[in-house]
């Protein structure tokens, strides 16, 4: 049992260095990796079948000013504003090219 606890840790501590690894390298997580958070809400790849608004193909600018102003409580909101503190402005950036890049 102890070998078999010893590998699982191993591997599990390979892949967070192996993650963090390639982030530092590629200037941290890609849109697209950061946005899966938004699937539940907004739908795969930004298509929405809910209530919550589409996000696929919006203007880059527009998704980008809305996730700045749901972070400073600039823009009312029953739990954005919340989700969107815990990203950076590069985070909000790569989120908001991502989804401005689908159809």
């Amino acid at each position: 049992m102890t070998k078999k606890l010893s590998t699982v840790a191993a591997m599990g501590c390979a892949t967070v260095i192996a993650l963090v690894g390639c982030s530092a390298f590629a200037g941290g997580p890609s849109g697209r990796t950061l946005a899966v958070t938004c699937n539940g809400c907004h739908g795969t790849d930004g298509h929405s079948k809910g209530a919550a608004p589409s996000l696929a193909g919006r203007p880059a600018s527009q998704l980008d000013k809305a996730m700045k102003d749901f972070k400073s409580g600039k823009r009312p909101s029953t739990i954005m504003d919340r989700i969107a503190k815990g990203y950076t402005d590069q985070d909000i950036a790569a989120i908001s090219k991502y989804y401005s890049s689908i159809k």
